[in-house]
């Protein structure tokens, strides 16, 4: 993701890593995955929760607009895959990971721009 986020203020700077945190979780289904599309989905579906409630927070901001980008990211994702719970075929399993792994790419452009504006690109990603 190219471009330069730099926060405005100690409220954005704070929005912004609250939303880098979130963004290190969520992309990937979790541990006790039952191996059905929606439930892979689950984790996006709870991120978005916190992220609009950092936009809510920040509204205005670059980070609001950084959280309607991994919206436009996902959305159609979880749209796919939620509520499917029918058991997965190596294609249809191949298409999820796609999927995940097409947003996963974003949210690491995300997180990359938010680590360097917010002066913590020192972190691990």
């Amino acid at each position: 993701m190219a471009g330069q986020w730099v926060p405005r203020d100690h409220d954005e700077l704070t929005a912004g890593w609250r939303l880098w945190l979130e963004l290190g979780s969520g992309a990937w289904p979790r541990p006790g995955w039952d191996g059905s599309p929606d439930e892979a989905v689950r984790g996006l579906r709870e991120l978005f929760g916190a992220c609009d409630e950092i936009a809510s927070a920040a509204p205005g901001t670059e980070v609001a607009a950084l959280v309607r980008s991994m919206h436009l990211a996902a959305s159609w994702i979880c749209e796919l895959w939620s509520g499917d719970t029918t058991p997965l075929d190596e294609e249809r399993m191949a298409l999820l990971h796609g999927d995940l792994a097409g947003f996963a790419d974003h949210a690491d452009g995300v997180r990359k721009l938010l680590a360097d504006g917010g002066g913590w690109a020192s972190l691990a990603l």
